[in-house]
């Protein structure tokens, strides 16, 4: 896939509760590109950002790989959980020795959790109005 002038070398998809992410990965200096921003401008929450460059900095091939994401949906750690699922399979189809390593941190794992329906009759989900005798 080529995008302006870049050869990507692979890409994958990650999922986290509502939020979807396109990692696109090539050869390159370490840069991460968030929906056309840098990523210290997309997350600008330091959990965010160590969430995304966990898979990176466990294998230690951070200054590497140029990244390239498209995310949307969700809230910022949803698409955090969902970034991060993603480069984590873009590196296993470049690198998939690597496997072991990202298995066993939970990497290459999907979060299944979603936030439940609100009831009717209920405040939210489970929460309920207070109960009146008289």
């Amino acid at each position: 896939m080529a995008t302006k002038g870049k050869t990507y070398d692979t890409h994958a998809v990650g999922r986290r509760k509502t939020s979807v992410a396109r990692v696109y990965v090539a050869q390159g200096n370490g840069s991460i590109t968030v929906n056309k921003r840098d990523i210290k401008d997309y997350f600008p929450k330091g959990t965010d950002r160590y969430v995304v460059n966990q898979p990176l900095k466990l294998l230690k091939v951070a200054e590497k790989f140029d990244l390239n994401i498209n995310v949307r949906g969700g809230g910022t750690s949803g698409q955090a959980g969902a970034v991060r699922l993603g480069i984590a399979r873009a590196i296993l189809k470049i690198d998939p020795s690597a496997r072991p390593e990202l298995k066993a941190a939970g990497f290459l794992t999907r979060d299944p959790r979603k936030v439940e329906r609100k009831k009717y009759g209920m405040k939210g989900a489970r929460a309920r109005y207070q109960f009146s005798k008289r």
